[in-house]
């Protein structure tokens, strides 16, 4: 394993009154550590946690309660699978003989990666978690070289058929998306249908005129609602939404299009049965208004 520079494992302590205290298991740290093994447990546990490895303190605490140096639990810790499963790129590159990465550079590396996508305006969910750039670091690719592939990719776009353009924008798939999809297709596929079957559910809502909340319909087409089932829905939903609503103002309680929706596509208890109660009551009213009537016609029909 390599070892890591003893200035750069023991700089954390030179700043121990500014750390923030980690929660250790039971808080014990706080009973069992004194002086400088408390220092350097708050050191290493607050630089661990600066890599994403915060589980590790556990451990921290017991190599400190035990005497080992700094140095020996940075080493220690290098062999864990948590470890090796955050810093992954840097096993595969010690078996293609390339140097191993120390955690600040293997960081930074990553950063400039995720600092280039959000840039761009590529879509979440695409580049953007640390298990996404390991393929990278561990092919030694720059983030230079990346910057040139983000370009060459936003190129692709903008010199794309205007036509096919127009057509994916109006599905829901945005010029970034398309950008993602020319970087690399099959991580950018996913994305690319998700966002064609919510535009084609928020479609649904559009045609009747109700609201297209683009969340909410992220939600929907997750579930497997599909453009047809969105069509049938929204138009039973735009049928039955202004009397419902005005039933709810009259009675109590409101109706709103996402409590419609909630019905029409999840089947929710709550909003079901609320669309059945106002339902009841609109029959209730018309049955007895029109009960009403047929009353007063037997009766005048007797006087003459």
């Amino acid at each position: 394993m390599a070892k890591m520079p003893v200035g750069r494992v023991n700089a954390p302590s030179l700043m121990v009154s500014k750390i923030k205290d980690p929660k250790a298991p039971g808080q014990l740290w706080k009973d069992q550590l004194k002086g400088a093994d408390r220092d350097a447990y708050l050191a290493m546990t607050n630089l661990f946690t600066s890599f994403g490895l915060g589980s590790l303190s556990d451990k921290i605490f017991d190599y400190v309660k035990n005497g080992y140096s700094s140095d020996t639990i940075f080493l220690l810790l290098q062999d864990t699978a948590e470890y090796k499963k955050r810093f992954a790129a840097n096993e595969q590159r010690k078996k293609a003989g390339l140097p191993v990465l120390p955690p600040d550079q293997y960081l930074a590396i990553e950063s400039s990666y995720r600092q280039i996508m959000q840039t761009a305006g590529l879509p979440k969910g695409f580049y953007d978690q640390a298990s996404d750039f390991t393929n990278w670091i561990a092919k030694d690719v720059s983030p230079s070289e990346i910057q040139s592939r983000v370009d060459l990719a936003t190129q692709a776009t903008v010199l794309s058929n205007p036509s096919y353009r127009q057509a994916l924008n109006q599905m829901g798939i945005s010029d970034k998306d398309l950008t993602a999809y020319f970087l690399n297709q099959n991580k950018a596929l996913p994305l690319l249908q998700k966002a064609a079957a919510t535009a084609a559910v928020g479609a649904g809502a559009i045609a009747k005129g109700l609201t297209f909340d683009k969340q909410y319909a992220e939600i929907l087409a997750t579930q497997g609602v599909t453009g047809e089932q969105a069509r049938e829905g929204y138009s039973q939903i735009a049928q039955e939404l202004p009397e419902l609503q005005k039933l709810g103002s009259i009675y109590g309680g409101g109706y709103t299009q996402r409590e419609a929706e909630k019905a029409t596509f999840e089947g929710l208890a709550g909003p079901t049965n609320k669309r059945r109660r106002l339902a009841s009551q609109e029959r209730a009213q018309f049955g007895g208004a029109a009960g009403a009537a047929r009353g007063g016609l037997a009766q005048r029909g007797g006087q003459y």
